[in-house]
């Protein structure tokens, strides 16, 4: 199994894939029959036309490992934040001039349209709901959401992810996937956690899996696969973690992999 991170990963700095990098890609998916798995914070919106554009029919792991859909939109995992958690977060995010949307399934919120949200809604093509979150909750249940994104100033970010990490670390995983982008999820999703569900489901061993990533949250993917290789891109911490270093994203470093570990 070959799973690749989307975002500094799988896509050069202008948001696409090379050609390079779709013709080894649909070599590995079609001549060599091994499933090719994209593996993302994004909602499922923002991974289905990827992997279209590769054409590759797999299952793709949503929310870091939050939410697995298979080839015929079949929900293969799904697990979601809890309404409580959810404003417990809001309150304390509102205190500071952070951004907050949250994910559920295959839709994005947001309460008001700012910088960020026209930001995030260029790097992804989608488009956020604008919903009032009170409204929202209380349309949810007790049911929730997939992932809490806040977006902001670096500092600002770092401040809020120590007070969250305070109250919550043994509820839910907190992270920064960039600098200033907070992701928050549900306590056991991750990337391996959701790779090892298809494992099972393709009957392969994780010595069999390659896995390509270039930032924190792709560290786990890349130490529990048989050959973990970082971007590079990366910075140096999950550089650390790696079996193997690439090229970054704008020299085809998924291409280079692919053509060296599986093609070669």
């Amino acid at each position: 199994m070959l799973c690749l991170d989307i975002d500094g990963t799988l896509l050069n700095s202008k948001h696409q894939i090379t050609e390079r990098t779709k013709i080894a890609i649909r070599k590995v998916a079609k001549e060599q029959k091994i499933p090719v798995i994209l593996v993302s914070a994004r909602m499922p919106q923002g991974i289905y036309f990827l992997a279209k554009e590769l054409e590759i029919c797999a299952p793709i792991i949503c929310y870091n490992g939050a939410l697995i859909i298979d080839y015929n939109n079949n929900i293969v995992l799904n697990n979601y934040i809890e309404v409580p958690y959810i404003r417990k977060v809001y309150s304390i995010v509102k205190k500071y001039s952070i951004c907050i949307s949250l994910y559920k399934d295959d839709e994005w919120y947001n309460e008001e349209k700012d910088e960020w949200v026209e930001q995030e809604e260029g790097i992804t093509n989608l488009t956020s709901t604008i919903r009032d979150y009170r409204a929202l909750l209380t349309d949810w249940g007790n049911e929730g959401c997939n992932k809490i994104l806040c977006m902001g100033d670096e500092e600002e970010i770092l401040s809020l992810k120590k007070e969250l990490l305070a109250m919550f670390q043994e509820d839910l995983t907190i992270y920064l996937s960039k600098p200033t982008y907070l992701e928050i999820m549900p306590k056991h999703s991750s990337k391996t956690a959701a790779i090892a569900v298809l494992l099972e489901k393709y009957n392969a061993n994780k010595t069999e899996l390659i896995a390509i990533g270039d930032n924190y949250n792709d560290i786990n993917m890349i130490e529990y696969a048989g050959l973990g290789i970082a971007m590079g891109n990366a910075p140096d911490a999950v550089k650390c973690c790696a079996d193997s270093i690439t090229t970054s994203n704008d020299e085809e470093g998924v291409a280079c992999a692919i053509y060296k570990y599986m093609l070669g």
